[in-house]
């Protein structure tokens, strides 16, 4: 995966340290396998529920690939956007996204039932690559597994698309899928409330 973006020289890590406060707390916690199920994200009616799951849960990922790519993101468009918003306000956003993909994957637990928990940061990366869309849209990006430069808007748009309708359809059981778009709309809401509005390029 690469990118092109109209932004300065990557800053240091001191410039971003949200963006790798999460990705070195996510990796310590995948390889030292402090994982208690405690953190996890449980249904309401499943009586382990409590408070704290609604971020805590983010933090935690089942597999490699599931840490990688979730941490590639928050590389990839998580540094640029607190190099652009700075720290306070990067890390208020991804709060609200984690939080806001939480209570959708909530929301569906008690319609669909089955007491599973839920774990990863996916909610909130899907809320990052919303703000990179709406900060930078006709950037493109390049995707290894889709080599043609794409504009980050129809990324977005056509990301979000497919997660609406593995949701719907079911056919990749396993994946919160309704958890990523609570993401994106939570992240939206908090766009909207700092003046971002559908259809302009935003600058903050």
């Amino acid at each position: 995966m690469n990118q092109r973006y109209n932004l300065p020289a990557r800053s240091p890590l001191s410039a971003t340290p949200v963006s790798f406060g999460i990705i070195l707390v996510c990796a310590i916690a995948y390889l030292t396998r402090f994982q208690p199920l405690a953190l996890a994200l449980w249904p309401l009616e499943s009586g382990y529920f409590t408070p704290w799951q609604l971020l805590s849960y983010a933090f935690l990922h089942g597999s490699f690939n599931h840490l990688f790519f979730n941490m590639f993101a928050v590389w990839m468009f998580g540094t640029p956007l607190e190099q652009s918003w700075g720290s306070q306000r990067f890390a208020l956003y991804f709060t609200v996204c984690v939080v806001g993909a939480a209570v959708m994957q909530l929301l569906v637990q008690v319609f669909e039932g089955g007491v599973y928990p839920t774990i990863g940061a996916s909610g909130g990366v899907f809320g990052l690559l919303l703000a990179y869309g709406a900060m930078w849209p006709d950037n493109r990006i390049f995707l290894l597994f889709f080599p043609v430069p794409i504009k980050a808007k129809w990324f977005v748009l056509i990301y979000g698309g497919i997660e609406l309708l593995l949701g719907f359809t079911r056919s990749m059981p396993g994946i919160a899928h309704f958890a990523h778009l609570g993401g994106m709309i939570f992240g939206a809401g908090l766009l909207y409330k700092w003046g971002w509005r559908p259809g302009m390029t935003w600058r903050r």
